[in-house]
């Protein structure tokens, strides 16, 4: 192999596979290498080199330079094909290592690429040089993917997986939203229009800060287009998500209330000590700023960096009441610490374990000692507090479970509908009991017909009732051999002859 073969080789690995030159001659000299020690032995002090030039191949045994005879025949068939094998181990190493570096950089970008397959939820996306995956916890709740569609996400996580790369992509992430803003935009991707801040809950709501710096361009318009046009594009991108587009400003004051949008705010109190706002609403206006399960408040939180609290001006004044009045249990705290305390947002014990001595101190002008002694005591009353929540969760768990089971235990013995009386009877006494009841309504109307019946009527009924038993009875004895007398044949004639008695006296 001359020069010129490596040179030509070198230069097409790197064209296609976009691995750096250097790299391939590395891979070259260790392939040549390890055919060397194969036939010298291991522990021959053997140098390779090509010149990056010319591609001519130099090689050294023990510091003697072999000529190119004994190189050739270094580089003989069984020693070409080690070579080899060890020359495309060290491609694919320097590829992957490339693609990595690659997607790495790749990183939290948007990527697009084609629908492969799909196994159990779980999407294999093309990216051209690399099969990248969207596992469903990364997609957004409610979609679905087909083999030939084309999806854009962002690039979550890169890994080396032995000799291959691992690319995992996510569309519900936040950075996916930001993303889409810079391709469906113009003016942020222009970096005229910057997104400050971006909250998401994926598939349900996102809020999205922006400012500009043009004064002449209206932040929030330009990001919802003429009609909603621009917007609509990311929504159906996002599946239907909705997105809050909000204006930013430097002060809270005014960036909480836009960020609780659409619900209106009355005012904003600031407790720095604990990264705490709160923000007072009227009635009307409260279940709006909370959210459906809390989500509006949840996204303004995550969007201005600060735990936001909502309540009315009742609500504030209640609370405040209550934590004046905890406090003041406190030994050493006077009700104006106490308000001055409250006034600064500490409203619980909690809030209270967390304050700086020195703070308090210099609120209070206790002594060091007797600051941290407080503390203590609000850290165990914090830690009091939590042990008694916990066990009322516990307590309405179990009240829960046994409240489900016995439900279940309703369902599968067919028990009455509440407000009907309980009934501790088996299935078979359950079927029994109609039955009887039947009988006896039966037996009732039977005994009230036979009191409303004549004298007459009465001896009929008596006469059918007496053969009917007699035939039963006579059946039964004839059946064993026997004669037997037909009892109401002989009452009748008895009877026909007293009338005639009667009749002739």
């Amino acid at each position: 192999m001359n020069g010129s073969e490596v040179l030509r080789i070198v230069d097409a690995i790197h064209r296609d596979k976009g691995i750096e030159k250097e790299i391939v001659f590395s891979g070259i000299e260790a392939a040549i290498l390890s055919a060397a020690r194969k036939h010298y032995g291991e522990d021959s002090e053997i140098v390779v080199e090509i010149d990056r030039m010319t591609g001519a191949v130099s090689a050294s045994l023990d510091e003697t330079p072999l000529d190119s005879e004994e190189l050739g025949d270094l580089l003989g068939r069984i020693a070409a094909q080690t070579a080899k094998q060890v020359m495309i181990q060290k491609i694919r190493e320097a590829e992957r290592d490339s693609v990595y570096d690659e997607y790495m950089e790749l990183k939290s970008h948007l990527v697009s690429g084609v629908v492969t397959r799909t196994d159990h939820g779980v999407v294999s996306i093309n990216l051209g040089k690399i099969e990248a995956i969207l596992p469903k916890s990364e997609q957004i709740p409610g979609e679905s993917h087909r083999v030939s569609d084309r999806v854009r996400a962002v690039v979550l996580d890169v890994r080396k997986a032995g000799s291959r790369v691992k690319v995992v992509l996510s569309r519900i992430h936040p950075e996916f939203v930001r993303r889409l803003f810079e391709v469906e935009i113009p003016e942020v991707s222009d970096r005229i229009i910057e997104v400050r801040s971006l909250s998401r809950e994926a598939g349900y709501r996102s809020k999205v800060a922006v400012s500009c710096y043009d004064n002449n361009i209206d932040s929030v318009g330009a990001c919802v287009g003429v009609r909603g046009s621009r917007i609509k594009t990311i929504v159906d991108e996002l599946d239907g998500e909705r997105i809050d587009i909000v204006r930013w400003n430097d002060s809270l004051q005014v960036l909480i209330p836009n960020a609780m949008q659409p619900a209106e705010v009355e005012d904003v109190i600031l407790c720095p000590m604990l990264g705490r706002v709160i923000v007072l609403v009227r009635d009307d206006q409260l279940s709006l700023a909370i959210g459906k399960k809390g989500q509006n408040v949840r996204l303004a939180s995550k969007l201005v960096g600060w735990d936001i609290e909502v309540m009315t001006q009742e609500e504030l004044d209640e609370q405040l009441e209550r934590s004046v009045a905890a406090f003041c249990q406190i030994p050493g705290i006077t009700e104006d610490l106490a308000e001055s305390l409250v006034s600064q947002g500490f409203f619980s014990f909690d809030d209270l374990s967390v304050i700086e001595p020195d703070h308090l101190q210099e609120l209070s002008g206790f002594s060091a000692e007797e600051c941290e002694k407080i503390v203590e005591h609000a850290e165990n009353e914090a830690e009091r507090e939590e042990q008694e929540a916990d066990r009322r969760k516990a307590l309405e768990r179990e009240a829960r479970r046994v409240e489900k089971e016995a439900a279940q235990l309703d369902a599968m013995t067919g028990k009455s509908l509440p407000g009907e009386k309980a009934s501790d009877e088996t299935p078979a006494q359950a079927t029994s009991k109609p039955q009887a009841e039947e009988e006896a309504t039966t037996s009732d109307s039977s005994d009230e017909s036979s009191e409303n019946q004549t004298p007459d009527a009465v001896e009929e009924d008596t006469s059918k009732s007496v053969e009917e038993d007699g035939g039963s009875e006579k059946s039964v004895v004839q059946s064993a051999g026997q004669d037997v007398p037909d009892t109401a044949s002989e009452e009748s004639s008895a009877t026909k002859a007293e009338e005639q008695t009667e009749a002739g006296s």
